[in-house]
């Protein structure tokens, strides 16, 4: 028996290749295994190439696996495109209509089974999905009862009889599989798994709840991939919370209107991809200059332009930290996994309110849309901190006639008090030219110089948990540090085992908090290391520029970037370091 296998199922674009993924992996869900999931797909409704790939595992996985054990294959392409994955002992399971071919250099077995033939049998081709799952039970030896449940609560909706044919399929499949395998029934059966309940779901999704947790209650958006989900999710929980979704026109009103609810004391966010966050570039600024809090969602996906719409990159960590014009204090957090994202946007909303500034949460379409297990997450923990918001108008000093309040008051931390409009002693001018501390205009140099000085300061006193995950960092001087950010920290945590097998002593370091940079925290590491090496997702090395601007050491860092639209392999990043060495 395995502690853990790779299954892939792959077709064309609206064939129901996604959905049948997803009832594979509840039922693994419920059994209790840890799963991770990633869906290769093209940027159009139908057609194309498209596959999901889902990792089952006895112990927790944060990455995609290198090898592939099964392959259910819809169509010719599916075996073209994905067989290089599988070795000796994986197995294709094909459906009959295309009649498939094995490639003469394939290492797997190819198993041909009726798929479309067995569900026109029972009433309709498009249970063909089902029978391969019934195919899967056969290899893996799982008993068809598992999917029961699963297919009642995603066929309820279309009747009984609907569910029974499914399941009928997937018996048919199974038993048709069972007869064609032989005595290799069951060759990929699993360890069994700890039986306890997790949830299963994206980052996007993740999000979106933290938003919910953190009090938000408003957010405006345009749709883009790979962010969308986070807008729909937020269209169906925000009313019966008394809150509500703006689809907005473009992502310049979609951040101006966030700006504005924010301004009216409206916990509220906006989400986007590298092009929307292009447009909202100016507004970003207009936060930094009134000192609004305002919370950005930025799904990093593969530019520039429209580049690729539905692949992996990581290439807007500039963007987000440089990319307004002028110098404004912002702050920029980069999660790794689910868990992280729910709490990272509840300290964006945190953190926004504090130092009355713009924050972004930056996240990268394997984390947004991959699909993963996630530990149930703890409310206890969720903490609203809303800064110098005053709440109660007595609190105000009254004003003299004809003056106003000081809402950008100097202060030796950068924040002063804010105020809700239409507080009694709490009016101010709000605008995005330099101003005074009650906001009026002013051009005078030494208001200019005194007022930047006092916005930057906020920068200074950004702290976060975690700034630095430093976990897998157990030794005192390193042969390598492995330095990540986002969601390949599942790759290297993974490479980072295979190398200390081979006899290396490896740290992994990676950051959460990208901007202000926390060079404190990552310069004892790199002091102690021969060598650094930086894994990321674009053709420039952004992360890797972004070290050596903070802490130095040039001469140590090494740069491991892929930029094909792919999520990087454990065994990527341990062969690429091995030749470094």
């Amino acid at each position: 028996m395995k502690q853990q296998l790779s299954w892939k199922v792959g077709g064309q674009q609206g064939e129901g290749i996604e959905s049948t993924g997803e009832i594979f992996s509840m039922a693994m869900n419920r059994l209790g295994y840890f799963l991770y999931g990633y869906r290769h797909f093209s940027s159009r409704i139908k057609g194309g190439h498209t596959n999901n790939k889902i990792r089952v595992s006895t112990k927790r996985v944060r990455a995609v696996e290198d090898r592939l054990d099964i392959l259910v294959a819809f169509d010719q392409e599916t075996i073209d495109v994905n067989y290089h994955e599988m070795g000796t002992g994986g197995m294709i399971i094909a459906d009959a209509k295309f009649k498939p071919v094995n490639p003469e250099d394939s290492q797997a077995e190819l198993i041909i089974v009726p798929f479309t033939e067995i569900a026109s049998g029972l009433g309709t081709s498009l249970m063909k999905n089902m029978v391969a799952i019934g195919s899967t039970c056969a290899i893996m030896d799982l008993p068809v009862a598992v999917f029961t449940g699963v297919l009642q609560e995603t066929f309820k909706r279309k009747g009984e009889v609907v569910v029974q044919k499914n399941m009928e399929a997937i018996e048919a499949g199974y038993e048709t599989a069972s007869e064609l395998l032989g005595d290799k029934r069951g060759s990929h059966k699993l360890d069994e798994a700890d039986g306890i309940q997790r949830m299963y779901m994206i980052g996007n999704d993740a999000i979106a709840l933290g938003a919910i947790a953190a009090g938000a209650r408003f957010m405006a958006a345009y749709p883009i991939t790979p962010a969308s989900e986070i807008m729909e999710y937020l269209i169906k929980k925000l009313p019966a919370l008394g809150g509500a979704v703006i689809q907005t026109e473009d992502e310049i009103a979609a951040a101006t209107m966030a700006i504005g609810s924010n301004y009216a004391g409206v916990r509220a966010l906006t989400a986007s991809a590298g092009p929307g966050l292009s447009l909202m570039m100016e507004s970003i600024g207009l936060s930094g200059m009134t000192e609004q809090p305002l919370v950005i969602i930025d799904t990093q996906r593969g530019g520039p332009s429209t580049g690729l719409p539905t692949k992996q990159e990581q290439s807007d960590l500039m963007q987000m930290i440089y990319g307004s014009h002028g110098d404004i204090p912002k702050i920029v957090l980069a999660p790794s996994t689910a868990e992280e994202a729910f709490y990272d946007t509840i300290d964006a909303f945190n953190l926004a309110e504090t130092y009355q500034c713009p924050v972004i949460v930056l996240s990268d379409l394997q984390l947004s849309l991959g699909k993963q297990s996630v530990d149930p997450l703890n409310y206890a923990k969720v903490q609203i901190g809303r800064g110098k918001l005053v709440s109660d108008e007595s609190e105000l000093d009254e004003l003299e006639p004809k003056q106003y309040f000081k809402r950008y008051e100097l202060t030796e931390d950068g924040v002063s008090k804010r105020v809700l409009p239409g507080m009694k002693n709490g009016i101010h001018h709000v605008t995005g030219v330099e101003h005074d501390e009650t906001g009026k205009p002013s051009e005078s140099s030494l208001n200019r110089q005194m007022q930047m000085d006092k916005r930057m300061r906020k920068l200074e006193h950004v702290e976060l948990h975690k700034a630095v995950d430093i976990d897998n960092a157990h030794h005192g001087e390193a042969d390598v540090l492995l330095i990540g950010f986002n969601s390949t920290r599942g790759a290297l945590e993974e490479a980072q085992q295979r190398l200390e097998a081979d006899g290396l002593k490896v740290n992994h370091a990676h950051i959460r908090l990208m901007h202000p940079f926390p060079a404190d925290k990552l310069l004892p590491l790199m002091e102690n290391a021969k060598k650094v090496v930086v894994a990321e997702h674009n053709a420039t090395g952004q992360l890797a520029s972004l070290i050596k601007m903070n802490v130095g050491m040039a001469a140590k860092i090494h740069s491991l970037k892929k930029y094909d639209g792919t999520p990087f392999l454990p065994s990527e990043i341990e062969l690429l370091t091995k030749e470094l060495i």
